[in-house]
């Protein structure tokens, strides 16, 4: 397959940005979550930028810590399956990562996404139809997020789609480009895992974000929202 150049979703590729006080938290122990984001980052680090590579693709601990941060929460079946998506996408010579990023320009660079849409692989409207049920749920935890911790949240993604541009992608638009990526299998899976959460009434964003405050070497939520500037 043809390697495509993205025009503009990488310009925003850093997920969050919230500092810390330089005691870093190591790699997980989960073997998974370690080959993950080693897949992810072999794949990250080949996705070409037609502005040039972006600053991003040269930062692998700020990577690491927002790719961990995600894959902590994850069932071991889920990591598990996902990494086969990788292989098996580098198998056909195919660039996951680089497929994320060309389907956020549907909303950040719809002129561009038009020159580029077939050379990705379609979508079936059940699974969009799936897809976007899960970035509802999800858009919804995150809006409580910001909520409750508005200065972490400011130093993140904004939330909505309808604040996308060319410079700007939104987390809705990342969460839906990623999705769109993953196999049947994996989406089944992720879906399973997020009714589940919804029906015992926790929320994903708290999860993550959690993760990614103990990472940056902060007591947790609360301690980073009280010490970020």
């Amino acid at each position: 397959m043809s390697e495509i150049s993205l025009n503009s979703s990488m310009s925003s590729c850093i997920i969050s940005n919230v500092g810390g006080n330089g005691n870093v938290t190591p790699g997980s122990e989960n073997e998974a979550v370690n080959e993950l984001i080693m897949l992810e980052w072999q794949a990250f680090d080949k996705v070409v930028n037609e502005g040039g590579r972006a600053s991003c693709q040269d930062d692998f601990d700020t990577f690491s810590i927002m790719r961990r941060s995600q894959y902590d929460t994850w069932t071991e079946e889920m990591l598990d399956s996902f990494i086969d998506d990788f292989y098996s996408a580098n198998e056909r010579g195919w660039n996951l990562i680089t497929e994320k990023y060309a389907r956020m320009e549907k909303s950040t660079a719809p002129d561009e996404y038009e020159k580029i849409k077939d050379e990705l692989p379609q979508v079936s409207e059940a699974k969009e139809a799936i897809v976007d049920q899960i970035v509802d749920i999800q858009v919804g935890w995150m809006e409580e997020f910001a909520a409750r911790y508005p200065k972490a949240a400011a130093n993140s993604r904004s939330i909505r789609s309808s604040s996308d541009t060319k410079d700007n992608t939104s987390y809705e638009t990342y969460l839906r480009g990623e999705l769109l990526t993953y196999s049947d299998r994996t989406l089944a899976l992720y879906g399973q895992f997020i009714v589940k959460l919804a029906g015992n009434r926790e929320n994903l964003a708290f999860m993550i974000m959690e993760n990614t405050a103990r990472a940056y070497g902060y007591a947790g939520l609360d301690d980073m929202e009280a010490k970020i500037r």
